[in-house]
């Protein structure tokens, strides 16, 4: 199955480059349907003019932000130097404490 998703330049460059292998989402519903073997096509926002696909490898729900970014090394996000404490802050940036609570696995 195809699951299309919108993602920023930087974000979007760093999958595209290979730098980034994880990524970050909520386990919402739509998320809760992807499956390990699936593609994902990353439409880069807000233009939509580029895509690349990925397929999904694995899938590791977590509690919070802060416990994934504890788990997993900062370089598979692409964003060596950040700390802790940076990491979760930035996310909170895209989705609110309200829907990482709502949606925590």
């Amino acid at each position: 199955m195809i699951h299309q998703m919108g993602l920023y330049e930087r974000p979007f460059r760093s999958i595209q480059s290979g730098k980034k292998t994880v990524e970050v989402r909520l386990y919402d519903e739509k998320r809760r349907g992807i499956q390990v073997g699936d593609i994902i096509e990353f439409v880069k926002v807000p233009d939509e003019k580029e895509t690349v696909k990925i397929k999904v490898m694995a899938l590791q729900p977590y509690e919070t932000f802060a416990d994934m970014y504890r788990d997993i090394p900062f370089s598979f996000f692409d964003c060596e130097g950040w700390t802790i404490e940076e990491a979760p802050e930035a996310t909170y940036n895209i989705y609110t404490k309200d829907k990482e609570r709502q949606w925590r696995r």
